[in-house]
């Protein structure tokens, strides 16, 4: 049954606030690392244990949240892993011992895990194939304005109010959001906007997902996106400021480049991407290609001028989260169908999720051996790796792609 345009705009609006909204949970620990070092006497150790156990739940935790979305519905999983994520940061802001912070840091992983999978169902249930890209490339900028909100709220409340604040004050934001989506996102599946059952998926249906070649190729390419990704989040403040010889504050804020170039990347991709057919990967080759020749520009740039870093910084943002984006949520709602969007979108984001935990060994290791430049290029020889995961999907059809809706 085809539904009013106010019920889709709903859809979009509180989907896209939900997901921005995750990431209040997700910033907090990385403003205030220094603080927690100088102020509580949490060593480094400890610290990266948190990034490691956050990560890893959170990967752990797609797949479940996947099954979850398609078996209850969107509404309730999201509402659900918002407060348990709410919890979380609150009892971290007023806690002291390492043990109940990496427990938190746990809970919060696994209640982050929900936002991905549970969008992506939202948006394909409210979408077509043939329009896909281009809605979910203007709904895809929730992560990276919500990703430099989060950052510039956290920053702020550490400022004025300490380390505590910067956890307890995003955890009542992020509960007040999970009170919006229950009350206003509407509540129907992609299977019953395509007038199929909602009933759980059947063996026989998961046998199905998991069988389809699609689902393994863009689960590869984005294990090296997340990578790349994490990588620069984590680490281009500290080579801005250690290597090219920026102030920390101005490495801040030209580290901001990378997602302010992300925003155009997701939009510009959603807008093009259609035009290549729906199994998504040819856009997403091309930009591949760019991305790795963008990062070899980068990685000569040195001591260049400010100017100079953040223009290219933010190509590099474009031509990776274009395809991000395009991967983890229109191509794997398309390869999971009316169905299994839900689950589809969990698998791909899971494994990507691996190559976003990989990240700090991978960076660390090279950049100690070998110096930035070989990181740039580790980086480079990602998105080509990336590239070519995708040539099997070059070649499928229409036919070849999971669902409609109607």
């Amino acid at each position: 049954m085809q539904e009013s345009s106010t019920v889709r705009r709903r859809a979009f609006s509180l989907s896209w606030l939900a997901y921005a909204s995750y990431y209040l949970g997700r910033k907090g620990l990385s403003v205030t690392k220094a603080t927690l070092v100088a102020q509580v006497g949490v060593g480094l150790p400890l610290l990266a244990l948190l990034d490691t156990v956050y990560l890893a739940t959170y990967a752990v935790g797609q797949v479940p949240s996947g099954l979850l979305a398609d078996r209850i519905g969107s509404r309730r999983m999201l509402t659900l892993g918002m407060l348990l994520s709410a919890a979380a940061l609150f009892v971290f802001g007023s806690a002291g011992a390492p043990a109940v912070f990496l427990a938190c840091f746990a809970l919060n992983g696994l209640a982050q895990a929900t936002g991905w999978p549970g969008c992506a169902q939202v948006m394909a249930a409210h979408t077509t194939v043939l329009e896909r890209a281009r809605v979910m490339g203007w709904w895809s900028t929730c992560y990276q304005v919500g990703g430099i909100a989060a950052t510039a709220c956290a920053t702020w409340l550490l400022a004025h109010y300490g380390w505590r604040a910067a956890f307890r004050v995003p955890a009542v934001g992020l509960a007040v959001v999970a009170g919006l989506v229950f009350l206003g996102l509407p509540d129907r599946s992609a299977a019953q906007a395509s007038g199929q059952s909602a009933t759980p998926l059947s063996r026989a249906e998961l046998r199905a997902l998991f069988s389809n070649p699609l689902i393994y190729s863009y689960s590869a390419c984005y294990f090296c996106l997340k990578l790349i990704r994490y990588s620069l989040l984590f680490w281009l403040p500290f080579y801005l400021h250690t290597a090219a010889g920026f102030g920390n504050v101005e490495s801040g804020y030209l580290s901001t480049s990378f997602e302010i170039g992300g925003v155009l990347g997701s939009v510009g991709m959603g807008l093009s991407a259609d035009r290549f057919g729906p199994t998504r990967a040819h856009a997403c080759v091309v930009s591949l290609v760019l991305l790795a020749i963008s990062l070899f520009v980068y990685a000569h740039l040195g001591h260049a001028s400010a100017v100079w870093h953040f223009a290219v910084m933010a190509l590099v943002g474009v031509l990776l989260f274009g395809p991000d984006a395009l991967l983890s949520g229109v191509a794997a709602q398309d390869a999971g169908g009316p169905r299994a969007a839900g689950t589809a979108a969990g698998f791909v984001n899971g494994v990507g999720s691996f190559g976003a935990l990989c990240q700090g060994a991978v960076t660390v290791a090279i950049e100690q051996v070998f110096g930035w430049n070989a990181v740039f290029y580790t980086l480079l020889g990602l998105a080509l790796l990336g590239a070519a995961c995708l040539i099997p999907g070059l070649q499928l059809t229409r036919a070849n792609v999971g669902g409609t809706r109607p």
